[in-house]
């Protein structure tokens, strides 16, 4: 039997149920803003995808094919909205100068890799049209929410494959010179390594090494001494000894980062030829060593606080600018080091600005983590919120007849919550339960999943913000029950916690403000403090 909840190696959270639908994920049509900022409704197959790198030097090696056509490279293009800075190394989005060299491109294996950067687009799909509307948009940094996550490990690698190379071609097509490529994975360790790192190097290879980062402040994460450990009541825990290293897919017995390696790559990249950059180390430059390393040689890197990553960043950078090639598995807070961006426009405290028209919102809720259940408890106790219970164990018992009954009963409850001046929290039982094959396990994640998006479809098209909580349930709210194709980043409400915003001509919720909360990030009380901050816009009005 397969179970539902915390339990040993062979029980699944819910959290890695929920969306997980193979390679129809995301659904069969995408809402696509093109390069002239008309819209259309369009047919697209969404194929999520990817977790694990950086390349440095790529452009350097292929120099000659960006630039086949003897044309000097025209570098960025831009919208009425982006424009240039009169110095040529800055551009602009909405009054805030963003330094462009190096373009950073993320590909991120869930929608939560941006929760330490701002202004920046996100993309939803990877095609060569959309991958150049990130190349030419105005921030240095853009995310491509690929979700491999969610995917078993052969439809994980092929889709990382198609990444690679669309992106090679829409480099190629832009002209782009510099770049970065940053895969962004879990800071909890969990994802498709060494498998996508495996084909990244394949597909934009040879590398000269690549890196494990998994370091993530905002998130209580931090490495010593080549262990890796999360902040669990105030107290460092080796992460192996924590809830994340049981999960039923991504299960590993290791903190101590080369033996991790070793486990990961089944004893083929053993411990002991793992490079370990420790605190000692990056604190007093790497850049020697770097130059050094041959072979996709694998190294593990220390990290405390944040300027331990900007002086890594830095010297991988000035060594990268000398021809070296690396490979990063990463976490985001090494992306804050890579960016180097300004504040945010508006402070997280205040990003009730965002809010329309000061409306309730509505908050869907399918991460099933211990974490998430305690934020789950204090939300429901705030003033002005009404819980609804989606009780979805009726999904086994009458598959035929469930969804259209559940789907209608739920639509019912948000629209009165709503016309209250209510905001309706969605939410799944939390009660645990058993499948008698992975199989049924896989097809109930998947039409959970699919109900939420349905009930998100049917939300009052006014509601002031949208919040959705767990990192598999955020990339379906997005592509699928948003139908993006691209969303703008606004910043972070909480530390972890972004802000999107829908594009103005979404025909449904123009210009919504989405808040997109990891399951195993924050307090007990952070769902509760994100929904007092954005509720706080009735105030304004």
């Amino acid at each position: 039997m397969l179970g539902v909840g915390w339990g040993g190696n062979e029980r699944i959270r819910f959290s890695s149920l929920v969306g997980s639908r193979g390679l129809g994920l995301g659904g069969d049509r995408g809402w696509e803003q093109a390069h002239d900022n008309r819209s259309r409704w369009s047919r697209s197959l969404f194929l999520p995808s990817l977790a694990a790198l950086v390349v440095a030097g790529w452009n350097r090696q292929n120099q000659g094919a960006v630039a086949a056509d003897g044309r000097k490279p025209n570098g960025f293009s831009w919208n009425d909205r982006h424009s240039r800075d009169n110095d040529s190394n800055n551009r602009r989005i909405d009054g805030i100068a963003f330094m462009t060299t190096p373009k950073i491109i993320v590909l991120d294996d869930d929608p939560t890799g941006s929760q330490t950067v701002h202004s920046c687009l996100l993309l939803m799909q990877w095609d060569v049209d959309t991958l150049r509307l990130g190349l030419a948009d105005a921030a240095p940094i853009f995310f491509v929410l690929t979700n491999t996550r969610a995917l078993p490990p052969e439809q994980a690698a092929a889709v990382t494959r198609d990444v690679c190379r669309n992106l090679k071609t829409a480099i190629a097509l832009e002209h782009i010179h510099d770049f970065l490529v940053v895969s962004r994975s879990d800071s909890t360790l969990r994802g498709h390594y060494p498998i996508e790192t495996d084909v990244i190097a394949a597909e934009l290879g040879p590398f000269d090494a690549h890196f494990l980062t998994p370091a993530f402040f905002e998130g209580g994460r931090t490495t010593r001494d080549s262990v890796h450990y999360l902040k669990v009541n105030g107290v460092d825990t080796p992460v192996h000894e924590t809830e994340f290293a049981r999960d039923s897919v991504f299960g590993y017995h290791h903190s101590y980062l080369p033996d991790y390696v070793a486990e990961k790559t089944k004893g083929r990249i053993p411990a002991h030829q793992v490079e370990r950059f420790t605190l000692a180390d990056i604190r007093q430059g790497v850049r020697d060593r770097l130059l050094h390393l041959h072979h996709n040689q694998c190294g593990v890197v220390d990290a405390e606080t944040q300027q331990d990553l900007n002086q890594f960043a830095a010297d991988i950078l000035a060594t990268a600018a000398q021809g070296k090639r690396f490979l990063f598995r990463s976490a985001a807070s090494l992306l804050t080091a890579l960016a180097q961006l300004p504040p945010q426009p508006i402070a997280p405290a205040a990003m009730a600005t965002y809010v329309r028209a000061g409306q309730p919102g509505a908050v869907i809720v399918g991460s099933h983590v211990k974490k998430t259940s305690e934020q789950l408890e204090q939300l429901l106790a705030q003033p002005g919120v009404v819980g609804i219970e989606v009780p979805v164990a009726e999904l086994l018992e009458h598959p035929e007849t469930a969804a259209a009954t559940l789907l209608a009963t739920v639509t019912q409850q948000t629209h009165a919550a709503h016309a209250a001046g209510k905001t309706p929290v969605v939410y799944t039982s939390r009660t645990e339960l058993t499948f008698d094959d992975v199989q049924t396990r896989l097809d109930f994640g998947a039409a959970v999943s699919q109900l939420l998006m349905d009930i998100l479809q049917q939300l009052p098209a006014d509601i002031g913000f949208l919040i959705s909580k767990g990192g598999i349930t955020s990339n379906d709210t997005l592509s699928q029950g948003l139908a993006l194709r691209t969303a703008r980043l606004l910043g972070q409400v909480l530390p972890g916690v972004s802000m999107v915003r829908s594009p103005d001509t979404h025909p449904q919720f123009p210009n919504l403000p989405v808040v997109l909360f990891p399951g195993n990030v924050g307090e007990a009380s952070g769902l509760a403090t994100v929904y007092q901050r954005l509720s706080s816009a009735a105030a304004l009005h």
